[in-house]
């Protein structure tokens, strides 16, 4: 499932291997049991699974939205938790959670619902900090990749506004795995 809102995109389903990955370690760095840190890693692969439902023409939209735009797209955090919501299975419930609340931010200035702080779920806390160091990192068809220690320093700055800052310090304490995670074709 969470291949094909990648493909509708830009294929870039090497994304979601480097986020899984990503994940594991910053969980397991925050000391998180490992069977518990690999849901969360296997359930971050779910994180834009609502992108399914986004019209494709806004997705592969290369400039900048208008505001009514912006919304739609922003509702793929709401789509995605509904896609995944009946579910039994962990991981499925724990992509819901990350799918709907990987764009909060710690101050609240995040969406869909402006949680801030520990109001957001760990495992989505996590996801951000991971998905914004792959964006960051990785060239798209509408901007250039930035360096990752360039992208370090951006996500430490936004410590305790934008992320959670006992992710952004487990994210320091591994940041070289996490260039061999990007470097892994």
């Amino acid at each position: 499932m969470a291949y094909v809102a990648e493909l509708k995109e830009w294929d870039n389903r090497s994304h979601l291997g480097r986020i899984r990955s990503s994940c594991l370690l910053l969980a397991m760095q925050l000391g998180i049991p490992r069977a518990e840190s690999e849901v969360i890693a296997t359930a971050s692969m779910l994180h834009d699974i609502g992108k399914i439902l986004t019209p494709i023409e806004l997705l592969k939209r290369i400039g900048n939205y208008e505001d009514q735009e912006w919304k739609i797209i922003e509702k793929h955090t709401i789509d995605g938790a509904y896609i995944l919501g009946d579910s039994s299975i962990l991981e499925v419930q724990t992509g819901a959670a990350i799918a709907e609340a990987h764009h909060e931010r710690w101050d609240g200035s995040g969406y869909p619902y402006h949680r801030k702080g520990d109001e957001i779920p760990l495992a989505a806390r996590i996801c951000a900090v991971a998905d914004v160091f792959d964006a960051l990192t990785t060239s798209r068809p509408y901007k250039q990749a930035i360096e990752p220690a360039d992208a370090r320093k951006l996500i430490v700055n936004s410590s305790d506004v934008l992320f959670d800052p006992k992710v952004v310090t487990a994210f320091s304490n591994i940041f070289d795995q996490l260039i061999k995670i990007k470097q892994t074709p």
